[in-house]
């Protein structure tokens, strides 16, 4: 089982910040790994919502389906993928503070066939990733791009 975490201020309000990483279709706007994304639930976006993705990882590209595990508005924001070459649940727990958000991105994964093996390497890869994409967000948030 891998497990990071990263922490990110953001200077944009917790609404504003939640509003738009609780969005799944908005992942290809910040996150390198991230193709495509469609919601293909009914409804508003609650606890047990889908999304269908189209992913890279490692240069290789799959498919795979999200769905909400959590969802406390302004909160939390918990999604699970269950396929792919590393399953994994990320989550976002955010604050406020002076300056906006504080936002904490929690990843665990559990890696298989060769992954398991590249186990480390694959972690240090993917936080390297996931922290250029918080920087994305960051960025792309704070310049009211959104």
């Amino acid at each position: 089982m891998a497990k990071f975490e990263i922490t990110v201020d953001i200077n944009r309000s917790v609404a504003d910040v939640f509003a738009f990483v609780s969005n799944a279709e908005n992942l290809p706007r910040w996150r390198a790994t991230n193709l495509e994304t469609r919601k293909t639930s009914e409804g508003p976006l609650a606890v047990g919502s889908t999304f269908k993705g189209r992913f890279s990882f490692l240069g290789r590209q799959f498919d795979g389906n999200l769905r909400t595990m959590e969802y406390e508005p302004d909160t939390l924001y918990t999604s699970k993928m269950s396929e792919g070459p590393f399953p994994l649940e990320t989550r976002y727990v955010l604050q406020p503070i002076d300056s906006g958000t504080r936002l904490l991105f929690t990843l665990e994964g559990e890696s298989g066939g060769f992954f398991k093996l590249a186990e480390p390497l694959v972690v240090n890869l993917a936080k390297r990733t996931y922290e250029a994409d918080l920087q994305n967000l960051k960025e792309l948030m704070e310049a009211q791009a959104v």
